[in-house]
């Protein structure tokens, strides 16, 4: 009996020991200073992060001088588009994030998308973050923003949208998804 209990503690002990080594510490909202790009962001990231500078600089003009297209906003609703997750992978460095992301947040806070439904990825200009987050997305260019259903992928915008518009392209990806194409029929 004696050696049962010995062999379920060593057991218990390996299987604890073996589970506080894989629970990986996410970081979050990490910024590096580069010698060539100044002030970057790395790996996961909170839209708030973008509100600061020197960040800001680039992001509330952009935000607050673009014009929604109301129609797709009025399709997206439709499309139930706060049921899909959203990923977003951007690089701090790159004039076309600079365009673009601001864009897609004041899309998706007209549509009052929940934020912690979108994973923002920041890379460098190896389209690399520290701990790989990007890595099962395949990305080649950025920014690049992943619209999934049930964890699968849906549809991605890659570095800008083909017509013209964020909030168009997002419509087209979403008629693709059988739920939210009925939905648009309605």
């Amino acid at each position: 009996m004696k050696k049962i209990s010995q062999a379920i503690f060593a057991a218990t002990t390996l299987f604890l020991t073996l589970q506080s080594c894989n629970t990986k510490k996410m970081v979050v909202n990490r910024e590096v200073q580069t010698t060539n790009d100044g002030k970057m962001l790395l790996g996961h990231q909170t839209k708030n992060q973008l509100l600061k500078e020197p960040y800001s600089e680039w992001y509330v003009k952009e935000h607050d001088e673009y014009a929604i297209d109301q129609n797709a906003i009025a399709d997206l609703k439709k499309a139930k588009i706060n049921t899909y997750n959203i990923t977003l992978v951007m690089g701090t460095w790159c004039e076309d994030s600079h365009r673009e992301v601001p864009r897609l947040f004041k899309i998706l806070e007209a549509v009052n998308y929940p934020e912690n439904k979108i994973n923002i990825i920041a890379v460098n200009r190896k389209k690399e973050a520290p701990g790989g987050e990007e890595g099962p997305y395949n990305i080649q260019k950025v920014p690049t923003v992943i619209v999934q259903k049930y964890g699968k992928e849906i549809g991605r915008i890659i570095e800008s949208p083909q017509s013209g518009y964020l909030e168009r392209d997002l419509v087209e990806i979403l008629k693709k998804d059988d739920t939210s194409f009925k939905d648009l029929l309605k």
